[in-house]
């Protein structure tokens, strides 16, 4: 039996998987690997250096910048794969530049994490959201898996 035999397509049944991790910016790799397994066992290895994108800089960003829980969130519904974290402070993110700012970025170790994303996703938000009793935030980006 081959390793990847009996894997639902892509375009079936939805499924989400959420990975509570430290707050600690080793978990950031754990994230981005974690992603990689979990769309290669989807059938989705095709999204997965962009979701993996993704979830390094949602993930990075709630770690450093917030205090407290975080979480990964990885959700395939209606063709739509949306890589989302979580965190405990409810403040919105910082808007991103605009698409045409980001290549007067690029030489900064910081402060384009969301402008990526707003790039590379089709679309992405963010919501205020409440988890085990911790007010915070939902920062996603959806990525289109036809």
């Amino acid at each position: 039996m081959s390793e990847t035999e009996g894997i639902v397509p892509a375009g079936s049944e939805p499924w989400e998987y959420v990975l509570h991790i430290p707050h600690d910016l080793r978990a950031v790799t754990v994230c981005r690997r974690t992603v990689r397994l979990v769309l290669t066992m989807h059938g989705l290895i095709r999204l997965a250096d962009v979701a993996e994108l993704l979830a390094t800089e949602l993930v990075s960003n709630a770690v450093r910048h917030t205090k407290g829980p975080v979480a990964l969130r990885l959700r395939m519904r209606g063709g739509f794969l949306r890589v989302g974290a979580w965190d405990a402070d409810p403040e919105p993110p910082v808007p991103p530049p605009s698409a045409g700012a980001l290549t007067q970025l690029t030489h900064l170790e910081e402060g384009r994490g969301l402008a990526l994303v707003s790039s590379c996703a089709d679309l992405w938000g963010w919501q205020p959201l409440a988890r085990n009793g911790w007010r915070g935030k939902y920062v996603w980006g959806d990525l289109h898996a036809a």
